[in-house]
């Protein structure tokens, strides 16, 4: 009885002992499962650490690049040959540049320094506390809501390639009558191989009639010049000329004649403002007008202009904004200048991104080497932003005596090309996605001006080694009679 008592007692014994065993081995199991499973989570982490490292140290080096470029806060900051308020000026720059810091010193007062490049291979010592980091920490109220962010470009469109435009000037009768050979020799003979025709000229007349005009004032089909568009642009395409579409958009006597509502107005006596040369504008805030000079580039891109060039995309003269108080924009939504034309432009992008065209806009000369939009809503930044092309008009007769320290600037075509043409780049230098600068210059007698000189092939060639001699290799000839240099 006692050896079956034992016998049993062993048998519970193995069977927990076994039990046990089990319950071990599952437990070790389970054990090294988590433990692996913890290894797997640490080599996971480990790699997110890296990977969030990796983009730390990314940020930093990008942090770093950007910290190495600043923008100019004051209205004209001297640069000194040395860290010292004492040591000589060897330059200035304009409020807005965008410029790298090549070095950093302090002086003996502890006032930090930068070392810049002020014009081209030339440098010197700027303060740093008239510096900032962010452009738009120093644009002023009429700047606020203007759009510098990247904005898409398509600068190759299939079956529209862009070319190195070398173009000239071509007003509606030129187009049709019998100075089109003449100018079709330039092309043949010449480095020249663009036209920019009047399409919708500085009155308001159309080259050819238009649906657009039909709709929002007749009277400009009334002067269309020819009656068969197709056969222009066929034989201007035969001889491999590349067309520039120029759509004068808001000095439009026809069109304030026809809405006395639409035109810009002389406080007081609500008579239609006229310019010096005598015309009426219309309001830029007009969006019919938009809709009109968009429309009537449509119609363009049909007929198959290969671009379009939106020129007086400005408001008028005003003395620098003086006048403003005496003039009535007809601003119902109470936007800046420099807002409303870079809405145009943004607008016009937007309506014609189906029609494989590019997208030019002219400005002043001076644009580019100004703090301001001059008054007339043409902020360098604002338009180069929404351009395709931006067309800054350089001809030396334009800028004033004094101007980029030149007596008489007209006398000078290589300098003062070479001057706005640097200032140009530097300000482009302050977008991402910049418009490509293609400037008008001087192919005429400006004999209004004191001091001038006669402008002929010397002249014109000075002024496009100026631009080469900036890696800009393109330009547009400017004379109101279609007569040019290149060839008599």
């Amino acid at each position: 009885m006692k050896k079956k008592i034992l016998v049993f007692l062993m048998s519970v014994f193995l069977i927990i002992s076994s039990v046990a065993c089990s319950n071990n081995s599952t437990e070790v199991n389970e054990e090294t499962k988590v433990v692996q499973e913890k290894s797997e989570e640490k080599q996971e982490s480990s790699e997110v650490a890296k990977e969030e490292e990796k983009q730390v140290k990314s940020e930093e080096t990008k942090s770093a690049k950007e910290t190495n470029v600043v923008y100019i806060s004051a209205s004209k900051l001297r640069v000194r040959e040395d860290i010292t308020t004492t040591s000589e000026v060897v330059g200035d720059i304009l409020k807005g540049k965008k410029v790298e810091i090549l070095e950093e010193k302090s002086d003996e007062e502890g006032n930090l320094w930068y070392k810049v490049e002020y014009e081209p291979s030339k440098t010197g010592w700027i303060f740093a506390k008239y510096t900032v980091t962010d452009l738009k920490e120093i644009l002023s109220a009429d700047l606020k809501n203007i759009d510098l962010e990247p904005i898409e470009k398509n600068l190759n469109i299939e079956g529209n390639e862009r070319i190195k435009v070398k173009g000239v000037y071509v007003t509606r009768n030129s187009a049709v009558g019998k100075n089109l050979d003449y100018l079709l020799e330039l092309v043949e003979k010449t480095e020249i191989n663009a036209f920019v025709i009047d399409v919708k000229d500085d009155y308001g007349a159309m080259l050819f009639e238009t649906k657009a005009a039909e709709k929002y004032n007749p009277i400009a089909n009334k002067k269309a010049i020819t009656k068969d568009i197709e056969k222009l642009m066929t034989k201007l395409k035969e001889k491999n000329v590349y067309t520039i579409a120029r759509i004068v958009s808001f000095k439009d006597p026809l069109y304030t004649n026809a809405h006395l509502d639409k035109a810009i107005l002389k406080k007081g006596t609500n008579t239609p403002f006229k310019s010096s040369d005598g015309l009426r504008w219309a309001s830029p805030h007009d969006r019919d007008l938009w809709d009109y000079n968009i429309g009537v580039a449509k119609e363009a891109a049909k007929a198959g202009f290969n671009e379009i060039q939106f020129d007086y995309v400005r408001f008028p003269a005003s003395n620098g904004g003086k006048l403003d108080a005496s003039l009535d924009y007809r601003n119902p939504l109470n936007e800046s200048k420099p807002e409303t034309i870079q809405k145009y432009l943004k607008y016009a992008r937007e309506e014609l991104k189906d029609y494989n065209v590019y997208i030019g806009s002219d400005v002043f000369g001076l644009v580019g080497s100004v703090t301001d939009h001059m008054g007339i809503g043409q902020y360098w930044e604002a338009m180069s932003n929404a351009s395709d092309i931006i067309c800054p008009m350089m001809y030396p007769s334009h800028y004033g005596s004094g101007v980029y320290n030149l007596k008489t600037p007209d006398a000078m075509p290589y300098e003062t090309v070479y001057k706005s043409t640097y200032d140009s780049i530097k300000r482009n230098e302050n977008l991402e996605t910049p418009a490509i600068i293609r400037p008008w210059i001087q192919d005429f007698t400006a004999s209004w001006v004191k001091g001038h000189i006669r402008y002929g092939q010397k002249e014109v060639k000075a002024q496009i080694k100026a631009l080469n001699d900036l890696g800009i290799e393109e330009y547009m000839l400017w004379n109101a009679a279609n007569k040019y240099s290149f060839y008599k």
